[in-house]
Order: structure tokens, then C-alpha cells, then sequence
């Protein structure tokens, strides 16, 4: 804990780690109600993350930062507070202890956060996060070295778990490994004549569809299958593994019902499961995902275990596949393969569109998030070249960008299906895509995917040739200026765009 917290954070009364069973019925009194499916939901006052409220204190303390710090202190000093523990990773040598303090008023984020990691194994914490959601002012005070963290005027319970998977991301920078905002899979199929396991890191921002397809089964038949492993934070090894962190899924349930997304729907409506600003009918308990009065940004925490297709382990003994997800609708196809300089090029790009999930009021403006990670501390290059490094010392890591928005157009493009994106997973995975190369930029795109009319997304369809070109020109000075951005960044990654 920083220094300032442990001379100062004295509450009248710490709950030490209550039960579930304790805290979901706390959550019920606070307001919290049982749904038809007899799982328990929840309203907040914040529905998504304060990103914009957000510092990282990486030098000394400012002046007015510290007095707010004990302006905290001395009000927490008659104030109950739950404290819960729990360990973040399974694998030998990167498990972390977590602890979580949160005013006893809140019942429902220490049962969510709780829930979300592994039991406690009884260590001190590594990692501590403060909470006090009922602080009249927004702000998170971020402290990478001590591995505290300081959350102020939001009940989201989102803030609390991106915490910790910050501080372990950074911990994990530290000593030269690389934490990724990425879903983990395998698939099992048969490829070149026997049966092989390929590791997919699926990475992109909340809302693009990253969740969709890490969970989704592709419509495998025995001996062929997929095994789910992570939906948000993977730690990438340099000698290419990657280590899960969580023990549970936190997706977003807009729209979502069994025809789409059956493996998801059934974990939302399993008893273990809760439901975070989800329209719930009080009286009724009937649950209606399809109604976003409250949010567009409605959750659901749910275990692995209520997940088809899950198993016993959250990592990845090897990474064979990188499919960075974007949503674009314009002349970018459904899928691009990747030289390692241009793969780490769209790690630093990190195109994607903003949701509700982080601001909003800006949903569906295209943005770039490096690493399409809004959780990176310090240098954002050092992670880009980072990531090259990892790739040209396992060369047979292949990476991909993945388009989950239209060709040719907002209004008049053609849709990229989830059917679509599966499809060309599964392609990727049985090596049966047949490629041709971009001329203008230097990447591979399709020229035929078996199982899919790879021709409604010609470009042909929707523009001229000068058309074309003339958006292919202007959208590479756009990447070149924001690339330009990252003095420290290896030339050989801006080459590749440049072409």
C-alpha cells in the first residue's frame, strides 16, 4: 500500500471478508432485487467507467492530490468498510493478491469484484484498491509502484476490477512479459489432416464484439471444439504463453438472447450469475435485455464455469493466433493477415470505435486506443516494440485484424455477421484461407474463404477504383500522424505503414 494510505487509512470498523451469502443479502436490503431466473440484480448510480477522471501518479504527489487523500482518510475514519481478499492468476510465479475496501453501504461491488477473482490464499495483498462511492467528487488515483489504487465517486463496479487488472498488467510490464486488453480461446480442428490445438488472443474494445467471439462455439462437432479460457486480461509471455487473471466473465447483455449468443444467455440466467443495469421488472423479476433505459451498458458477472466449452485452466501453454478486432465501415475488409512489423503497427494503431462501456456520450466515434488497452501505464512505444519483440522471437505467431462493422459504407455497406467473424476464425484456424496481397498495403487480404461469399465485401461493389484510393491515401497519413505520436517507437513498425 503507498505510504500515504498506510500512515492514514484507519476506519471505525473493517467487515472482514463476509460471506456471499452475507453480502448478497445486504444487497437485496440496499435495494438489489431477484430476477425470474432467482439471480440477483442491481442498479448503479455510474454505468460505466470515469476514464476521464482517472490519473496515474507515477512521480510524487501533488499538493491538492494529498490533501484530498486525507480529506478521504479522516472521513473513512467513522465509516464501516468491507474488505474483501482475492487472488487474481493461478499459475505459479504471477499469482497476485488483491485486496478490496469499499464502504459497507455498498455491498453488492465487494459480492461482483469478489466473485470475479479466486479465493484468497490468506497472503497480503499486492494490490489494493480503496473505494468511496459515495465521494461527492469522480476521481481514481492510480499508483503502479505501491499497487494501490484510490476510487472516488462511482459505484460502477467495472472501476473496481479494471483496479487491479491494471496493476497486474503493469506488474507484468515490469519484468518483461506483456499484459494485453485480449479474450483467450482455443479451437480444436482438424487442419492439414489431424487434429490441432491453436491459441487465439481476441483482442478489442468493450462493445466490438471481442466477447461474442471468444464465447462462441463456432458450431464444432466432436472430436472438434473450442475451449473458452479468458474474456478480458491475458498476460503474454515472451516465449509466447499467455497467463489468464480472472475466474469469472463481466459481458455486456444488450440485446442478448439464446438464438445469438446460447453459451452467453445461459450464463446470464444462471443463479450464481449477477445482473448489473439490467431493465428488471421489481414486481415480476422478468428480465428484459432487449430494453436499454437504464443503459445501453447493461452487465452481467458470471463464472467461467457457467460458460460451455470452459474447462479447468484460464492460460494458454501456447499463442498461435493475434486477431485484433476493430468496427470499421468503410474499405477495410473483414480480415487483413499481418506481418509481425504490421501486427505490431495495429497493436499501436488499436483502431476501434468508442462504446457506452467508456464514454457514452461518444458512442460509435472512431477512436484509437493502443493496444486497444485504455488500461496501459507508462510508455505506450514501449509496449508497441514490446510486442514485436515477442513476435519475431516466435515466428510462428500469426496476427490478424478482424473488421466487425460494414464494407462500404455506415448506411449502405455490407454487414459483417457474427456468422462472418466466426467463420473466418475457424478458417484461420484450419489454415484454409487463400490470401492475395494489398498492393497499396503491403498486408494480405482474402480471396476466398470456404463456407463464405468473401465476394459481398468486394470493395468493387461500393467504390471506384479512385475512390479507393484516394480513401486508402488519406487513412494512411491519418495512422502516420497518429504513429508520429510515439517518438520511442521502432522505425521498422512505422515502416510497414508507411509502405
Amino acid at each position: 500500500m503507498h505510504r500515504i494510505f498506510a500512515e492514514t487509512f484507519k476506519p471505525r470498523k473493517i467487515i472482514d471478508n463476509p460471506s456471499n451469502e452475507e453480502l448478497k443479502g445486504w444487497s437485496l436490503e440496499k435495494g438489489g432485487v431477484l430476477t425470474e431466473f432467482g439471480n440477483l440484480s442491481v442498479v448503479s448510480k455510474q454505468r460505466n467507467r470515469i476514464a476521464k477522471f482517472t490519473e496515474v501518479v507515477l512521480d510524487e504527489l501533488g499538493r491538492q492530490d494529498e490533501q484530498l487523500i486525507h480529506q478521504v482518510m479522516q472521513y473513512l475514519a467513522d465509516k464501516e468498510m468491507i474488505m474483501m481478499d482475492r487472488v487474481m492468476c493461478q499459475a505459479p510465479g504471477f499469482k497476485k493478491n488483491a485486496r478490496l475496501y469499499i464502504t459497507a453501504d455498498y455491498p453488492r461491488l465487494p459480492l461482483m469484484w469478489g466473485n470475479t477473482l479466486f479465493p484468497s490464499d490468506g497472503g497480503e495483498p499486492d494490490f489494493t484498491t480503496i473505494t468511496v462511492p459515495e465521494w461527492p467528487e469522480k476521481r481514481v488515483l492510480v499508483f503502479p509502484d505501491t499497487g494501490t489504487t484510490l476510487i472516488l465517486g462511482t459505484d460502477y463496479k467495472g472501476e473496481n476490477k479494471k483496479s487491479m487488472l491494471r496493476q497486474v498488467m503493469y506488474w507484468a510490464k515490469q519484468r518483461g512479459d506483456l499484459g494485453l486488453h485480449a479474450a483467450s480461446k482455443i479451437l480444436r480442428v482438424r487442419r492439414n489432416g489431424k487434429m490441432t490445438d491453436s491459441g487465439f488472443l481476441l483482442f478489442g474494445l468493450s462493445g466490438t464484439g471481442k466477447t461474442s467471439l471468444s464465447c462462441h462455439s463456432h458450431w464444432l462437432r466432436h472430436p472438434e471444439r473450442v475451449v473458452i479460457r479468458q474474456d478480458d486480461v491475458n498476460l503474454l509471455r515472451a516465449e509466447g504463453s499467455a497467463i489468464g487473471t480472472e475466474e469469472s466473465f463481466y459481458l455486456k447483455t444488450d440485446a442478448l438472447e439464446p438464438g445469438a449468443q446460447p453459451l452467453l444467455y445461459a450464463a446470464a440466467i444462471s443463479p450464481r450469475a449477477i445482473l448489473e443495469n439490467v431493465a428488471v421488472d421489481p414486481g415480476t423479476g422478468k428480465v428484459d435485455f432487449f430494453d436499454s433505459t437504464l443503459t445501453s451498458n447493461g452487465r452481467g458477472m458470471v463464472k467461467r464455469a457457467d460458460i460451455a466449452f470452459t474447462d479447468d485452466s484460464i492460460d494458454l501453454k501456447k499463442v498461435d493466433y493475434c486477431v485484433f478486432i476493430t468496427r470499421r465501415y468503410d474499405i477495410m475488409p473483414p480480415v487483413i493477415r499481418l506481418s509481425p512489423e504490421w501486427a505490431a503497427a495495429a497493436f499501436m494503431l488499436g483502431e476501434s470505435i468508442e462504446t457506452s462501456a467508456g464514454d457514452p456520450s461518444q458512442a460509435g466515434k472512431q477512436l484509437r486506443v493502443v493496444g486497444t488497452n485504455p488500461f496501459i501505464v507508462g510508455s505506450h512505444e514501449e509496449e508497441g516494440n514490446a510486442f514485436l519483440h515477442i513476435l519475431r522471437h516466435n515466428p510462428d505467431i500469426q496476427c490478424f485484424i478482424m473488421n466487425t462493422g460494414k464494407v462500404g459504407g455506415q448506411e449502405n455497406g455490407a454487414k459483417i455477421a457474427v456468422v462472418d467473424s466466426v467463420k473466418i476464425i475457424e478458417m484461420i484456424a484450419r489454415d484454409e484461407i487463400t490470401w492475395k496481397r494489398d498492393a497499396f498495403w503491403g498486408y494480405d487480404v482474402p480471396e476466398a474463404v470456404p463456407g463464405m461469399d468473401i465476394h459481398r465485401f468486394d470493395l468493387s461493389h461500393f467504390y471506384s477504383d479512385e475512390e479507393v484510393r484516394r480513401m486508402s491515401v488519406a487513412l494512411r497519413q491519418e495512422r502516420l500522424q497518429w504513429l508520429a505520436k510515439f517518438p520511442g517507437l521502432a522505425p521498422e513498425i512505422v515502416g510497414a505503414v508507411k509502405g
